[in-house]
């Protein structure tokens, strides 16, 4: 059967939930949209063979909460006068750059699945998502938070979860939701590595750098590096994320946690990259793709399932007990166990 496919966005609820506590209207308006998408039981059909090019195509919705919109751009077509259009251009270029070119996966379904986008999603919207089929970014309301086109990694993570749905298909609830969301974090941050042709040591391993509104207390919306110090708002509240399981968060809240408590294995995942050094898409990266991609990952997966499958794909691919340590390192870092 074709698993149901999760709406999946890159601002969390309870960060938007806190906005609109505060009377924050583009909140409230954007907790309405999501919550019209999240009920949407959308189930996707399989893969078909396709061409292996990034085949983009972008949409404008115009403000409305229609999609797809017009189309604006198509692939191989020159840049237009719209920055917004052409960012979710390229973004869609660079996240297929990096899973074809390193990972040799012709885009998200790995048959050459077109790339479709829309931008200018309804009336200050407040987040960008993937709904199973393309990828819809809000404009922001530049009180809080500017446009969703601006930053690829947010482009490369909801994509990601595009990877995720056509492979593993982890469940988007507790343990595994949280394993979702951070595997969209990691090729997310990887894809804007990779574009900007940074080493581990050099990337700043922030999703969202550069979307929170001038005058906002925070770098981003996520911290890799230091999960839990992304922000420190008055009106967003502080960071609530974990890089260890000692402060699990058990919440019955954003799907049991799973934006929340993905800081652990994100956090896993860039103390694996900065060990082993040089550019984090080679090893780590590829160690943590096999891991989705290996057909063997259950959808219920939790943490401890997860790494003990990353320590044998790293024993497979490597042969070499150094890597495969190095991974169990990083895990035990974080206090999960992959024995």
């Amino acid at each position: 059967m074709t698993p149901v496919t999760a709406f999946c966005a890159i601002v969390p609820p309870y960060v938007l939930d806190r906005l609109a506590q505060q009377g924050h209207a583009a909140a409230v308006r954007s907790l309405a949209i999501d919550a019209v998408h999240r009920e949407a039981r959308l189930v996707p059909g399989p893969p078909a063979p396709g061409p292996a090019s990034p085949q983009r195509v972008i949409h404008d919705a115009k403000h409305s909460e229609r999609l797809p919109g017009r189309t604006v751009r198509t692939e191989g077509a020159e840049p237009v006068t719209d920055p917004s259009v052409n960012h979710a251009y390229d973004g869609l270029g660079a996240t297929y750059a990096l899973f074809a070119e390193v990972y040799g996966r012709p885009s998200i379904d790995g048959a050459g699945l077109g790339l479709n986008a829309t931008v200018h999603y309804g009336r200050h919207y407040d987040n960008a998502f993937w709904d199973g089929r393309q990828m819809v970014f809000g404009d922001g309301d530049g009180i809080v938070f500017g446009d969703f086109t601006t930053c690829v990694d947010v482009i490369g993570h909801e994509l990601s979860h595009g990877v995720t749905q056509f492979t593993a298909g982890l469940a988007y609830q507790g343990q595994s939701g949280a394993l979702n969301e951070s595997l969209s974090d990691v090729f997310g941050s990887l894809v804007k590595q990779y574009a900007l042709h940074q080493s581990a040591a050099d990337a700043d391993w922030l999703i969202g750098s550069g979307l929170l509104a001038p005058g906002v207390q925070g770098v981003a919306l996520r911290s890799m590096r230091a999960p839990g110090t992304a922000y420190d708002d008055e009106r967003l509240g502080k960071d609530p994320q974990p890089a260890h399981m000692r402060d699990y968060v058990a919440t019955g809240e954003d799907a049991g946690g799973v934006h929340i408590n993905s800081g652990i294995p994100n956090h896993a995942f860039y103390l694996l990259a900065t060990a082993l050094g040089g550019q984090a898409w080679e090893r780590a990266g590829q160690i943590w793709y096999d891991t989705l991609t290996s057909g063997r990952l259950p959808a219920d997966a939790d943490f401890a399932t997860f790494a003990r499958a990353t320590v044998a794909a790293a024993a497979s691919r490597y042969q070499d007990a150094a890597v495969a340590n190095t991974v169990t390192a990083s895990w035990a870092s974080v206090g999960i166990s992959p024995a």
